[in-house]
């Protein structure tokens, strides 16, 4: 096996893999039993925050300013690898790092509303409910395009992205790759 650097650390892994258990189990759950679907959606709240402080004050590649770009850097990207001519990043690339601030706000989105619901202010509001699911769809649409992402991006440069996320670790950097 060639050698490995490490990525992704800890925290990071952890929270990606648990917010993805977490949102699939509160789809399941959004009918009821609506004890488990608020608990969880209590502990997502807890891991965003906790996520927020860490792109903050985590290592390098766990850090907002590593991998948040302005949307012409995002456009730039995506037409460098439409062309075919994208390089690859260590850490995220910028449309990876346009996709984890749209999960972020999307998912946050949802945690609030659903919050909201439980207010004296909100409670019973069908609208409230109404903005909590179409949000709540988003992440799933979010999460199916970051999966196609990954999977073209894995392929693309014969990288398991997947197991990257799990080991926390990448293939070294090459003359043409970026940070």
């Amino acid at each position: 096996m060639t050698d490995r650097v490490r990525v992704w650390d800890g925290f990071v892994r952890l929270f990606h893999w648990s917010l993805v258990g977490l949102i699939a189990g509160t789809w399941l759950t959004a009918e009821g039993p609506k004890l488990w679907h608020e608990r969880m959606g209590y502990v997502i709240a807890a891991l965003i925050l906790a996520r927020l402080v860490w792109g903050l004050v985590g290592p390098r590649h766990a850090r907002f300013g590593d991998f948040v770009r302005g949307p012409g850097t995002v456009v730039a990207y995506l037409r460098a690898l439409r062309a075919g001519c994208e390089p690859r990043y260590l850490g995220h690339n910028p449309a990876g790092g346009a996709m984890i601030v749209a999960l972020l706000l999307a998912v946050s989105g949802t945690v609030l509303t659903g919050w909201l619901q439980t207010t004296d202010a909100f409670w019973g509001s069908s609208t409230m409910g109404d903005v909590h699911e179409a949000l709540a769809t988003l992440i799933l649409v979010l999460a199916g395009i970051h999966v196609l992402g990954v999977m073209v991006e894995s392929l693309r440069h014969r990288e398991n992205l997947v197991w990257s996320m799990l080991t926390g670790t990448k293939r070294p950097l090459a003359a043409n790759d970026r940070r």
